[in-house]
């Protein structure tokens, strides 16, 4: 049975966005219970996939997500979900890692490791090593972190729960168990502000330039700006499914401009993820 993790003093209760339709401008806040737990096969399942497909936005279509996620759930021991009613309740967070290389002759991992090389090559110069260590020719040991969240949970789930990873990696290493990474690769997600389309079709007075802020990119996870400073690279890549014109403003949630999606990929040596870790920790400012 999954044990409960023990909820970190600073993290005990955090303030997420309520759903109150009163046209004040303080969004108001209720107080919630985070919780961590292992991953619970017989429960876990479909919040996964949910987080999952979200994760991996456009192109979830191109992978089977569902053996993703029973390899996830066939090591119950290595990996967090966080979740606020207890453990039989539905995940809001999760995180694990896989070993690529171990799972190398499944279809699934096969796919999302050519998936992997291809956007890897299109993107910074400095992931050029990722098809060399990804290939099936490769004895490196790749540890593929996979990692979501709902949008309006609060950054400080975060720490915890690679503190938790890190510490599950260095158990299973010392139990003889494949977990022993040569690198990290780590899945992730970022964004621009685009002009919205309604705003277009409605007539509506145009917004005001933002200059060159118009190219900024922004994160929907804010620990890879963390992350990104032990990394040996970093990139952004497109989609290889697109939404269609109209997609952009389904995710204008907090904000009037249309948002145009991201892949975003983080490779880190192994020997520097605890690093990588504590500077998560600091960034978010978790103890």
């Amino acid at each position: 049975m999954p044990q409960k993790r023990k909820q970190p003093e600073d993290s005990e209760r955090k303030g997420v966005p309520g759903d109150d339709e009163s046209d004040d401008d303080d969004t108001d806040m209720i107080n919630v219970d985070f919780e961590w737990f292992s991953p619970k096969p017989e429960v876990d399942f479909h919040g996964l996939k949910t987080l999952l497909k979200q994760l991996f936005d456009a192109d979830a279509q191109l992978f089977n997500l569902s053996e993703l996620v029973n390899i996830i759930l066939s090591q119950p021991g290595l990996g967090s979900t966080v979740k606020t009613e207890g453990d039989e309740s539905d995940p809001f967070a999760f995180m694990t890692v896989l070993n690529l290389h171990q799972h190398r002759e499944n279809q699934a991992v096969k796919d999302l490791t050519q998936y992997l090389i291809q956007k890897s090559s299109s993107s910074s110069s400095s992931l050029a090593q990722i098809p060399s260590l990804l290939s099936p020719s490769s004895n490196a040991q790749v540890g593929l972190i996979l990692t979501e969240r709902f949008i309006n949970m609060p950054s400080e789930i975060v720490p915890p729960m690679y503190k938790f990873l890190s510490e599950e990696i260095s158990l299973a290493v010392q139990a003889k168990e494949p977990f022993q990474f040569s690198h990290y690769l780590i899945v992730s997600k970022t964004y621009k502000e685009i002009e919205s389309k309604l705003d277009q079709e409605d007539d509506r007075p145009a917004k005001k330039s933002k200059g060159s802020k118009d190219e900024a990119v922004f994160y929907f996870h804010p620990e890879d700006e963390a992350l990104h400073q032990q990394a040996l690279g970093f990139g952004d890549y497109d989609y290889s499914k697109q939404g269609d014109e109209g997609a952009s403003d389904s995710k204008r949630a907090f904000q009037e401009l249309g948002v145009k999606p991201s892949g975003h990929i983080i490779l880190v040596e192994g020997s520097k993820f605890e690093e990588a870790v504590r500077s998560v920790g600091e960034y978010l400012g978790a103890a």
